[in-house]
C-alpha cells in the first residue's frame, strides 16, 4: 500500500464527518488545494504538489509550486 494512496474501506468513510480529510493534519498536504478536491500531496524536498483527484489511481504527478499555486488562485 503506498503512502499517497491509502486504502479506504466504507467504515473510515463513515467515521469521517462530511468528507473531512484526516491527512490535513500532516504538513506535505496543501490545505487549499485539498480544499479543492485535490490530492494536495507535497514533495518536501522538491516543494512540487501532486494536483490530482484526491484518491486518484496510479502515481502522483508532481508540479512546479507556481503551477499549484495557479491552480489554487482559481487561474
Amino acid at each position: 500500500m503506498k503512502a499517497e494512496n491509502p486504502v479506504t474501506t466504507a467504515s473510515d468513510a463513515r467515521s469521517q464527518p462530511d468528507g473531512a480529510r484526516p491527512d490535513l493534519s500532516n504538513a506535505n498536504i496543501r490545505e487549499d488545494l485539498a480544499g479543492q478536491g485535490r490530492c494536495a500531496l507535497v514533495h518536501l524536498p522538491t516543494g512540487r504538489t501532486c494536483l490530482l483527484p484526491l484518491r486518484h489511481h496510479g502515481p502522483c504527478e508532481f508540479h512546479r509550486p507556481q503551477e499549484a499555486d495557479d491552480v489554487a488562485a482559481g487561474g
